[in-house]
């Protein structure tokens, strides 16, 4: 009797142990889903921010550039639209990229109104401007590689044979890569001095 007591304790002893083990394991995935879910909203965040930035900028842009360039209006109505279609109540990270990108086109065109016009080309609040849409245009650019590589993580996280198990269970769903539009593929905005 003394033998089958020890190996029942045995017993319980590794159920114990496997059910622990099995907790541990269990939670440990779980809490990866979370947190690689949450490092991607928190760059997207970043993102919008830098984003929220640039909108915010080009009206400042466009009241300096209108000063000189009054015949550019269908540009400064699709500048305008643009900025509008980012800040609309709901929208998806999908829908703010397609604004950005819509953005982009628009920046370079806007950009390049200053070789039609000298004396816009020598003014010091464009020029200020100018140089703040650059910083902007650099802190995009390190914000979008953040969220790729956030994005990549926790996409290659789901597709994973234990992850998406994991993922499933926190209600993970991929994410969406931040992709140059058709705009800005061709070219970027060039910013001269």
């Amino acid at each position: 009797m003394r033998q089958s007591g020890k190996a029942l304790w045995i017993v319980i002893g590794v159920l114990v142990f496997l059910v622990v083990a099995g907790f541990g394991f269990y939670k440990s995935g779980y809490d990866k889903a979370v947190r690689y879910e949450q490092a991607t909203k928190k760059a997207w965040s970043d993102v919008d921010a830098v984003l929220q930035r640039r909108f915010d900028l080009i009206p400042n842009l466009v009241n300096t550039v209108k000063g000189y360039a009054t015949h550019e209006t269908e540009l400064f109505q699709s500048l305008a639209q643009s900025r509008e279609k980012y800040f609309q109540p709901g929208s998806s990270p999908a829908d703010k990229i397609q604004a950005s990108n819509q953005l982009t086109g628009l920046l370079s065109r806007l950009l390049v109104l200053k070789e039609t016009y000298p004396e816009l080309k020598a003014n010091q609040n464009f020029l200020a401007l100018q140089d703040q849409l650059e910083g902007t245009e650099n802190r995009i650019a390190v914000a979008r590689t953040r969220y790729n590589q956030a994005v990549e993580t926790l996409n290659g996280y789901e597709r994973a044979l234990i992850g998406s198990f994991f993922c499933a269970k926190a209600g993970v769903k991929p994410a969406e890569y931040f992709e140059a539009g058709e705009l800005a593929k061709g070219s970027a905005p060039t910013v001269e001095f």
